[in-house]
C-alpha cells in the first residue's frame, strides 16, 4: 500500500507558579539573635492545565518502501486530572492573622513549628496547659511544640529566667524531670499562693528538685540563659504578642482564643492551620 496514517504528536505542559509573600520590612539589630532562628522560605505551588488539541490526522503519498520493522504506534501523553482544591473552615482575618512576612523559628525548617507563648501568673495559661500539653503529646511526627516565655515586665522576666534554667538543667541531666518541674512552677502560684517572686524563692524551688545551689547560680546567671531570653524577646516582638496564650504556627499564622472562639476551638484551628503548611 502507498497509504499510511502519520499521527502528529502533541507535548503536554504543566506550569507551576511560584508566588513569594510581599516583604515587610523588620529592623532588628540584634544580629547575633537572627544567627539562631530560621526562617521558612517555602514556596506555594499551583498548577494551570494546559490546552490540549484534537489529534490531526494527515494523508501522505509514499515509495512503495517496506514499513521499517521497528515502527510502532505513538502514544499521546495525558495530563493529570487536577484535584479539587481542598475546602478550609476557618478564615484568615477572623480566625487567626496571617504574619507578612514570614517570621523566624526557634528550630530548623525540617518540622512545622508550633510555639505557645505563656507567662506562669497566667490564669488562661494555667487552664490552658493541661490541653495544649495534651494536645503536643499527640501531634503529628512533622509537628514540633515550643514554649516561649513572655517578658513584659521585670516579674515576667524573672520567670522566663526561671524556665530557662530549668530548660537548660533538664537537658543537662541535672533536673530528671523537667515536666514535672514546669507542673510545679503552676501549682506553687495557682494553688499554694506562692508567686515565686524572687531569686531565692525560685532557688528553693529548684532545691526540691536535687538541683544544688552552685548548679543553680551558674546556669541562672549564664550566657547561654541571656541568650535564650534575648530570643524570646525578639520572637515576641516579631510575631507582635500583646496576649497570652498566643499560638503561632511556623512564623506564620498567630492566633488564640479570642480569634478561634473557644479553646476547644483553638485547638481545630491550630491542627488546620498545620494541614495548610502541611501541603504547601
Amino acid at each position: 500500500m502507498k497509504r499510511s496514517l502519520l499521527f502528529s504528536v502533541v507535548f503536554l505542559f504543566l506550569v507551576a507558579c511560584s508566588n513569594e509573600e510581599p516583604a515587610q520590612p523588620v529592623i532588628d539589630e540584634q544580629a547575633n539573635v537572627d544567627e539562631q532562628l530560621v526562617v521558612d522560605t517555602s514556596d506555594a505551588i499551583e498548577a494551570t492545565e494546559a490546552d490540549v488539541p484534537d489529534e490531526a490526522l494527515e494523508v501522505v503519498e509514499e515509495s512503495a518502501a517496506e514499513p521499517a520493522a521497528d515502527e510502532q504506534a505513538i502514544v499521546l501523553a495525558q495530563a493529570d486530572v487536577p484535584t479539587a482544591p481542598r475546602e478550609w473552615q476557618f478564615k484568615e482575618g477572623q480566625h487567626y492573622i496571617r504574619l507578612v512576612p514570614t517570621q523566624p523559628i526557634l528550630g530548623d525548617a525540617s518540622k512545622i513549628e508550633v510555639a505557645e507563648f505563656f507567662y506562669y501568673l497566667c490564669p488562661h495559661c494555667y487552664n490552658w496547659e493541661p490541653a495544649i500539653k495534651g494536645w503536643a503529646e499527640n501531634s503529628p511526627a512533622n509537628v514540633r511544640f515550643v514554649q516561649v516565655p513572655a517578658t513584659w515586665n521585670q516579674a515576667l522576666v524573672l520567670h522566663a529566667r526561671m524556665f530557662y534554667t530549668k530548660e537548660i538543667l533538664a537537658r543537662n541531666g541535672v533536673i530528671a524531670d523537667g515536666a514535672a518541674f514546669h507542673d510545679a512552677v503552676y501549682e506553687e502560684m495557682h494553688r499554694r499562693n506562692n508567686r515565686l517572686a524572687s531569686e531565692g524563692a525560685i532557688q528553693r524551688l529548684f532545691e526540691r528538685f536535687g538541683v544544688s545551689v552552685e548548679d543553680f547560680s551558674r546556669t541562672w546567671k549564664s550566657f547561654e540563659v541571656d541568650q535564650k531570653l534575648r530570643i524570646a524577646r525578639d520572637l515576641a516582638r516579631r510575631y507582635s504578642i500583646s496576649s497570652t496564650p498566643t499560638i503561632v504556627v511556623n512564623g506564620k499564622y498567630r492566633t488564640g482564643a479570642a480569634e478561634a472562639g473557644s479553646y476547644p476551638k483553638l485547638l481545630e484551628v491550630i491542627d488546620e492551620l498545620i494541614a495548610r503548611e502541611s501541603v504547601r
